[in-house]
């Protein structure tokens, strides 16, 4: 399947209002947001399928790929566009057995190995970071510019970098070559989560 990783949104739904979540979604496709992940960690499979749906009805008006994180049962129930894994969860290789090839798999790397055994195994993408501390409730390991950069030339893939990233701070990946940027509180805490999509996403193409 061929996407756009330019601006890729990761929910967070435990910053915001249960009534502010999906109009949140909503607002960053509207913003340009060319990807969106749902990443739950806390709700039972029944919820999280029934806020996937949910999500996906959202993403479908937009033609926005949908990716669930981590839970291939909970992308299959819904027929979501993808699926992400990171070091910990479901190996690339059986995710994408049970996805398909026409599905998106993407994951988590932070070392040039790890990214080379992911494409061997059959990613569509590589997240890399954190780049800088996040607020998230997600335990991060922070990668420097540089490996960032040897990823980028390591593989034939698109990477995204990941990791506290804004409008403000994202100047350090000038020159990089990474395919876009992942963001998670700069769109779903911002009061105005639409502008702060197509702003961020601004500053990613002025890079």
């Amino acid at each position: 399947m061929t996407f756009d990783s330019t601006l890729y949104f990761i929910t967070d739904s435990s910053t915001v209002p249960e009534e502010q979540f999906l109009p949140s979604i909503e607002a960053a496709c509207k913003g340009g947001a060319t990807l969106v992940q749902l990443r739950e960690k806390n709700k039972s499979t029944r919820e999280y399928i029934n806020l996937a749906a949910a999500v996906h009805e959202v993403t479908r008006r937009y033609n926005v790929p949908l990716i669930i994180d981590d839970r291939v049962d909970v992308a299959l129930a819904v027929d979501a566009e993808g699926v992400h894994v990171g070091q910990t969860d479901m190996p690339v290789a059986l995710a994408r057995k049970l996805m398909g090839p026409d599905k998106i798999v993407g994951a988590t790397t932070k070392t040039v190995p790890q990214a080379l055994e992911a494409y061997r195994q059959g990613a569509d993408y590589l997240g890399v970071g954190a780049i800088y501390p996040t607020t998230t409730k997600v335990v991060t390991i922070l990668t420097s510019v540089e490996t960032l950069k040897e990823i980028v030339k390591a593989v034939p893939l698109k990477v995204n970098a990941i990791g506290g990233l804004n409008k403000e701070n994202i100047h350090v990946l000038k020159g990089s070559g990474i395919a876009g940027i992942c963001a998670v509180s700069a769109i779903q805490k911002a009061k105005d989560p639409e502008a702060s999509a197509r702003e961020l996403k601004d500053a990613f193409l002025a890079l």
